[in-house]
């Protein structure tokens, strides 16, 4: 949701605002889903609030918001820190005015400064790394350790604002598996480079999940801790883990909802951001997940472009280089057409395999 209050248009649905519930964070029962009850995401209606009604087309102003919105589930906030001992305290704080009740674990991932013990004086849950072993391990402890039926993730670096949680929050009151708050194009990084990086990012994704993304690297979102459980072990130790939770929840069927936010600058301390090497490793696992979980989007254009090309050397020498001998066909062209057969036949074996994927052991 922007700065107007309108939740995003288009992508894999619009999650409205979180209704008021009499029901406290922690005392109601979690929401139960089965995967075949998934909410629909870029096609037919939109999943329906706990009321039955369709999300609204708009959703509340958060400027407007003067108290605390409360839920029917319980709520874990996870945060992974590394040497964010400058600003720990002060994100702690803006969470817990807007959840009072909800559950804050920040995962010291080894930090050399005072960060867990900042964020212990805050008032929030420390789990600490023996050794650090990246952003994406932490946000998998947090999972792991979590107590809340939903998981709400973000930075501690600041650059999430905290106001947004009623709207991502509110997306899963609407039936969503998963909502992710997707920052602006102008506010999704620091230089022109990152926003083109993350750009491209975002179209590549959007092809090979064949249904709209936005914002595959934010970091700030909620889901359902049974459904992120399913593809916990996917989730990469270092920086991509946002990317791999979408794709991964989108290719098995579940409803993942965008809200426009605005991101803002980094509350002090350096990223430990690399645009070339994260952006190649982020591409490389978004051809590892989709191999997973749908490979002939991969293969079958690279065989169906090998064989275009052993046609063109065919006809080419037929026409052109060699055309007394007929139909002859060149090794060029014979390389081709086999290689073309070899990666299609792989193709639709590991297509196979990546349908057991889909079925649980207690099936």
């Amino acid at each position: 949701m922007g700065l107007s209050g309108k939740p995003l248009r288009g992508g894999c649905g619009e999650p409205a605002a979180a209704p008021h519930k009499k029901h406290g964070t922690r005392g109601a029962q979690p929401h139960k889903r089965t995967r075949g009850a998934a909410p629909q995401t870029h096609a037919g209606r939109s999943p329906t609030n706990a009321r039955g009604a369709q999300p609204q087309e708009k959703g509340m102003s958060v400027e407007d918001e003067t108290t605390a919105p409360r839920y029917p589930f319980s709520i874990t906030v996870v945060i992974p820190a590394y040497n964010e001992g400058h600003g720990i305290a002060a994100v702690i704080g803006r969470v817990r005015e807007a959840l009072p009740e909800a559950e804050i674990l920040v995962v010291d991932d080894a930090s050399d400064d005072d960060t867990g013990a900042q964020a212990t004086a805050a008032g929030a849950r420390v789990e600490r790394h023996p050794a650090n072993r990246g952003n994406g391990a932490g946000v998998k402890t947090g999972i792991r350790r979590a107590t809340g039926a939903v998981v709400l993730l973000m930075d501690a670096d600041g650059q999430m604002d905290p106001r947004y949680i009623p709207a991502i929050l509110g997306g899963i009151v609407a039936g969503y598996d998963m909502v992710v708050g997707a920052r602006t194009r102008a506010t999704q990084g620091d230089t022109l480079a990152r926003r083109l990086g993350n750009g491209a990012l975002d179209a590549l994704g959007a092809y090979l999940v064949e249904t709209e993304v936005r914002d595959l690297t934010s970091g700030f979102r909620a889901m359902r801790r049974e459904v992120i459980m399913e593809f916990i072990h996917l989730l990469p130790n270092r920086y991509s883990y946002p990317t791999t939770s979408t794709l991964s929840l989108l290719k098995a069927g579940y409803g993942v909802g965008f809200v426009t936010i605005e991101g803002q600058r980094r509350g002090g301390g350096q990223s430990g951001q690399k645009l070339l090497k994260n952006g190649v490793r982020f591409g490389l696992i978004i051809l590892r997940i989709i191999s997973l979980f749908s490979p002939l989007r991969v293969y079958f254009p690279l065989a169906m472009g090998m064989f275009v090309l052993g046609m063109a050397s065919w006809l080419l020498n037929m026409f052109v280089l060699e055309p007394t001998r007929g139909l002859y066909l060149p090794n060029s062209a014979l390389l081709l057409f086999v290689g073309s057969i070899i990666i299609f036949l792989f193709g639709l074996l590991a297509e196979q395999i990546a349908a057991l994927r889909f079925q649980r052991p207690d099936q």
